[in-house]
């Protein structure tokens, strides 16, 4: 077992996500039908050896802490991975950025006695070897080492920007700047930190403790106040590229892969990503499995709804287990556990995630459909935009339908928000303001987003 200490950044808001992330964080967002964001950074952890993590939350942890508590249980002896909420420590007041959310847990530092410290984001999709990163930040004698990885300069203005001299040593940091520099030698593209870092344990207290005692350079965030300070007082601050790092048992040839799923257009895109003939992201490695809940559900199924119905056809999809399809079709879609899709109904380039029950003749394209959710027979979203802008309260510029946790949605008229979900609306102002704009009415029903509209309490068989 590794000595290091791992402490997951899973407090973030992720408002860009709305709504999926009105009653979650978004590091417990689902992902790929059956897992949730923050399953990715624990298998990296876990698969490379790491046994002592903590997992800090924040913005509505509730049903993070319930994945976690359930499902991500070590042995211990000196193993564990903990939650630890925002508990107000230092003062009456929240976290106020990454670096003060590791400031005010700094007992936890202090207590590990570990010699270094890895500090990851809960909040990306991608595999990382993380012992590779700290065999070079140990040999380099790093106080603090980044991970990086090129983009398109077009999108590097929501990263820190990395800038580095010919052996690795980072010369400048520059976070989310209006207009990104591109990479000497590599127009078009920018170095950007993927938010992971290895730091010397007391080099990591030392700073902090600057910080948080209001120096004159005090700050609360890593990228934007903690590694420019590094970078300017000499320290040895180094770049890892994780295009170098090789995960055991990945196929020859894949490109590295990282997503930053902060927007619904890049988790869409994401998820879509999951069900090409070869996908970037392969969720079938058995040597680097990617773990998350085991539900006791039957695998999933294809029937016919009963005598003379067509046959069910799913092509390149992912359909998760306790779903039915029955005499349904399904293309480019991810299907999410305990989901029934009854007679007649097609579902193309859709993500559709656990407990929704999609009615006979119901067509739904680039849809997102939140846990449980409803959709009544000969309902059609995605094909007409006027139609769902008239409808529908959450549309992205790409054309993307969202579909609140819960909601029933008629084949005609207004959608019917479940009680819970409508009252957190209601308070989030952005979200609020959303649906006022709208031509839309939204009316409420007496039913709670966390029940079921999937098959648990349908007949296996018929429609």
């Amino acid at each position: 077992m590794k000595d290091t200490l791992v402490m997951i950044m899973a407090g973030g808001k992720g408002s860009r996500l709305g709504p999926l992330t009105i009653h979650r964080s978004k590091p417990g967002v689902p992902f790929a039908g059956r897992y949730r964001i923050i399953d990715f950074v624990l298998s990296n952890f876990i698969n490379s050896g790491y046994r002592k993590i903590y997992v800090l939350t924040q913005y509505m942890s509730s049903s993070l802490i319930k994945h976690l508590s359930r499902n991500w249980r070590l042995s211990g002896f000196g193993e564990y991975i903990e939650v630890v909420p925002a508990q107000m420590r230092l003062g009456d007041f929240w976290y106020r950025g990454t670096a003060d959310a590791v400031y005010q847990n700094l007992n936890l530092v202090k207590d590990s006695r570990s010699d270094h410290v890895a500090i990851f984001g809960g909040d990306h999709i991608y595999k990382f070897d993380v012992d590779q990163m700290e065999v070079e930040h140990r040999e380099r004698g790093a106080d603090l080492t980044v991970a990086a990885f090129p983009v398109p300069t077009v999108e590097a203005s929501a990263f820190g920007i990395i800038d580095c001299d010919a052996s690795g040593r980072i010369t400048g940091f520059i976070e989310k700047p209006e207009h990104p520099p591109e990479m000497p030698g590599r127009p078009g593209w920018s170095l950007v930190s993927m938010g992971n870092y290895i730091f010397r344990r007391e080099v990591l207290e030392r700073v902090l403790g600057h910080h948080g005692n209001g120096g004159k350079q005090s700050g609360h965030d890593f990228g934007r106040d903690i590694i420019p300070q590094l970078v300017n007082d000499g320290a040895n601050v180094r770049v890892y590229d994780f295009a170098s790092n090789k995960v055991p048992g990945e196929t020859e040839g894949l490109e590295p892969y990282w997503r930053d799923v902060g927007t619904i257009d890049s988790y869409f895109t994401a998820n879509m990503e999951l069900r090409a003939r070869v996908p970037a992201l392969d969720l079938y490695n058995r040597s680097w499995r990617i773990r998350s809940a085991q539900r006791d559900y039957p695998p999933a199924r294809f029937v016919r709804a009963g005598e003379g119905e067509a046959a069910s056809q799913v092509d390149d999809s992912l359909v998760c287990e306790g779903s039915i399809v029955a005499s349904a079709s399904i293309k480019d879609t991810v299907l999410g556990y305990d989901c029934f899709v009854h007679a007649g109904a097609t579902i193309d380039q859709s993500l559709i995630l656990s407990g929704c029950d999609i009615g006979r003749g119901a067509r739904l394209k680039r849809v997102i459909l939140d846990k449980n959710c409803k959709i009544e027979p000969g309902c059609v979203i995605g094909e007409d935009p006027a139609l769902d802008a008239a409808r529908f309260p959450f549309i992205t510029e790409s054309g993307i339908v969202v579909v609140p946790k819960g909601t029933l949605v008629p084949a005609n008229g207004p959608v019917v928000l479940a009680n819970d979900v409508a009252e957190l609306l209601e308070s989030d102002p952005d979200l609020a303001n959303n649906m006022r704009e709208g031509s839309f009415v939204v009316s409420t029903q007496s039913r709670h987003s966390y029940e079921s509209a999937g098959p648990r309490f349908k007949r296996y068989a018929g429609d």
